[in-house]
């Protein structure tokens, strides 16, 4: 019974130290879009969809954009590399986010917008 009771009360601890943490693995996004239309067409879903979500988003060149959120005193910065049949969104760089670039994790929030902006493109497309 002692046994049982020590194992519980260490997982306990144990699940309240890794919540308490905040971090997560960064998530990237790698989207084939189901019905193509144009490269163009793409970029104004991107845009549509960051806007809408308080993302700014600016071309770069033709086929990458960049977006930042800007949130209190946290920043977020992602490449979102996009054609007629695929898009993707990666990490660059972050502000008072928690980043750690040897474990390649960050503030678990950072990962809810990222998926935020993915379900709204997908939502346009």
């Amino acid at each position: 019974m002692k046994k049982l009771l020590k194992l519980s009360i260490f997982v306990l601890l144990s699940s309240l130290l890794f919540v308490g943490c905040g971090v997560a693995p960064i998530y990237n996004v790698k989207t084939k879009i189901d019905s193509p239309k144009s490269s163009a067409t793409t970029y104004r879903a991107i845009k549509q969809a960051g806007t809408s979500l308080g993302w700014k988003i600016t071309k770069i060149r033709p086929g990458v954009a960049q977006g930042k959120l800007y949130l209190r005193t946290h920043l977020a910065v992602v490449r979102i590399r996009y054609s007629a049949y695929s898009y993707s969104i990666s990490y660059v760089k972050s502000k008072n986010l928690k980043y750690d670039p040897v474990k390649k994790v960050i503030h678990t929030n950072y990962n809810g917008w990222i998926q935020n902006l993915d379900r709204a493109i997908e939502m346009l497309l």
